[in-house]
């Protein structure tokens, strides 16, 4: 697609790789039916070949408030791109021309303030527990949409005891908002490393990856907490730790993206690239360590969700593994409708995908749902009648069940760290 930047945006280097990313597309139309948004509203304008489109109209000086209203309800699940013949980089092409298109058009002061609230509280864990707790207080008087965001059943996890001494270490990223709204899920982690021989540390200071910054196109800010969270890891890297183990896999996507958004950085380029190449996902752990411990499967199947963010067919390979048998289920659109902040942006769209996906989740008649992403997880139990949580979660309870009853010897061998995760 031939684009001719406007006068004003000839030196952007944001507007020029932009104008290189659409150039790639040759209009074909294989992104539609890939598109959820286009699925749901069957309107072109609203499908990725629609908004590049709309984006080379900004590169050339028209079109800013339809495409800044178009390109809010682009969910940026990137269902798009393996669906491309021509391997456009469409979430590329959206993050870096966003803030050109919101200079075009600015945003209203209420939607600013609801962007800078969300991002200043869900990104700072100890903001976001505060905030949960005082909406659970006034829950009787927050409109539906919001109430049913809260997670029901918050209760402090079990105290986590490990074997200590292990010859090999890895490190967990609880993240921000899974460590205050979904704290059993990293704790099970860190207890499957533990039976695998691996010791599991918390990173210090654990916050935001850098992910709601991003797609909210505020870059400045997301790349201060991206150059953060190196500074941090980098320091455990370099004293041993052989992975970063992220549950939540918006979060780890994001984090293999660090190279490409640091690779002009000539201090944290080649940190950003050791960083992302650590990254693992632990799925795909537990696909590659011989598992000696015996697993109790469930008697009735689960649903699984495959987040956008996950590579897919990982975490199915590894329930085939285990015996854990998986429920059928319908056809539905891949995203959920979570995809970060837009189910509080964009209730409305993403309460009528959360319906489709939760319809065809519960189609085969499940015990529970599983993810592998905290935003899915709380997106999903919004709007389902069945439990939904991580998938570690479950593999930790079934691995727990097949274990002997310990002996008062083996329970002194255990010790129990004061490492709940200081975030700072």
């Amino acid at each position: 697609m031939e684009v001719h930047l406007s006068q004003l945006l000839q030196e952007e280097t944001s507007a020029q790789e932009g104008e290189r990313l659409i150039r790639a597309c040759v209009h074909c139309g294989f992104c539609l039916p890939a598109c959820p948004t286009y699925r749901l509203l069957g309107d072109e304008l609203d499908s990725p070949r629609g908004r590049i489109y709309l984006i080379k109209e900004v590169l050339e000086g028209r079109g800013g408030l339809v495409a800044r209203q178009r390109l809010d309800r682009c969910l940026l699940c990137r269902a798009c791109e393996p669906a491309c013949p021509s391997g456009v980089q469409y979430g590329r092409l959206v993050t870096v021309t966003r803030p050109l298109v919101t200079a075009q058009s600015p945003r209203t002061p209420v939607d600013r303030l609801l962007r800078w609230l969300i991002g200043a509280v869900v990104s700072h864990p100890a903001r976001l527990s505060q905030a949960v707790a005082l909406a659970r207080l006034l829950q009787p008087f927050l409109p539906a949409r919001l109430a049913a965001k809260l997670p029901s059943g918050l209760s402090a996890p079990p105290p986590l005891a490990l074997r200590q001494g292990h010859p090999r270490r890895v490190l967990i990223v609880p993240g921000c908002a899974q460590s205050v709204l979904s704290p059993a899920t990293h704790l099970s982690l860190a207890r499957i490393c533990n039976r695998l021989g691996i010791e599991p540390t918390f990173s210090p200071g654990s916050g935001c990856c850098g992910a709601l910054f991003h797609h909210f196109g505020s870059e400045e800010r997301a790349l201060r907490q991206i150059r953060r969270n190196i500074d941090v890891w980098w320091t455990e890297l370099e004293s041993g730790a052989e992975a970063l183990l992220i549950p939540a896999s918006a979060c780890s996507l994001m984090v293999h993206d660090y190279p490409e958004l640091l690779g002009n950085d000539p201090a944290y380029a080649e940190r950003a690239r050791r960083v992302a190449a650590a990254v693992k996902d632990p799925a795909a752990l537990l696909l590659s360590e011989p598992i000696d411990i015996p697993i109790v499967p469930p008697r009735q199947a689960v649903a699984l969700h495959c987040p956008c963010t996950q590579q897919s067919g990982v975490v199915e390979t590894l329930f085939q593994r285990l015996g854990i048998p998986l429920s059928p289920q319908t056809d539905s659109p891949a995203c959920c409708g979570a995809a970060g902040a837009y189910a509080l942006l964009q209730p409305k769209l993403s309460g009528e995908l959360r319906a489709r996906k939760t319809a065809a989740l519960e189609a085969g008649d499940p015990a529970e749902i599983l993810t592998a992403n905290i935003g899915c997880q709380l997106h999903l139990a919004s709007g389902s009648r069945l439990r939904v949580r991580h998938w570690i979660e479950l593999v930790d309870e079934y691995q727990a069940g097949a274990l002997p009853v310990q002996t008062q010897g083996e329970k002194d061998a255990l010790t129990v760290p004061n490492h709940v995760p200081n975030h700072g």
